[in-house]
């Protein structure tokens, strides 16, 4: 019922390496990939698992979606965008940054909940919604990565993917 949809996984687990003197933002960076973003890591890591395991080539029928969903998904997903509204920001810079990143996770948020509203009603309008929030979540999550690259490396700051 539902088309393989790509979530967009934020740009976490990552080392960083410095190069340069440090300043305010530099050190911003590095609090925020190394130490405060780590518990919205695992979160997003086990929502955005759980939501492949039952989506398209994996999809085997919807109660296995609505399980999954409901039991694993929801709560990470919910306490994922808990810890990144908690998450200590000290410059504007980041900050308008994380905010990006928060927005893409809230509409994902919306998303699977009106894919558990579709599963629960049978309708397939909601399924086409709830597509089109996970693609703008998706594209704003992207935006946050790109940004996110943008000051590190104006902040001598190398970020090395996993």
């Amino acid at each position: 019922m539902l088309k393989k949809r790509v979530l967009a996984v934020a740009l976490f687990g990552l080392f960083l390496v410095l190069a340069g003197c440090g300043g305010p933002v530099q050190d911003d960076i590095l609090n925020y990939i190394n130490e405060e973003m780590k518990t919205a890591q695992e979160l997003e890591d086990k929502a955005v698992a759980a939501y492949e395991g039952v989506a398209g080539a994996n999809y085997k029928d919807d109660q296995t979606m609505y399980d999954a969903l409901v039991n694993v998904v929801l709560p990470n997903y919910t306490d994922l965008i808990t810890e990144l509204e908690n998450v200590s920001i000290e410059t504007d810079e980041l900050k308008e940054i994380h905010d990006i990143y928060l927005s893409g996770a809230n509409l994902q948020l919306s998303a699977f909940e009106k894919i558990i509203e579709a599963l629960e009603k049978q309708d397939s309008s909601l399924v086409d919604e709830a597509n089109q929030l996970l693609e703008e979540g998706r594209l704003q999550i992207e935006d946050y990565n790109d940004k996110l690259d943008e000051l590190a490396k104006e902040n001598n700051v190398e970020i090395e993917k996993k």
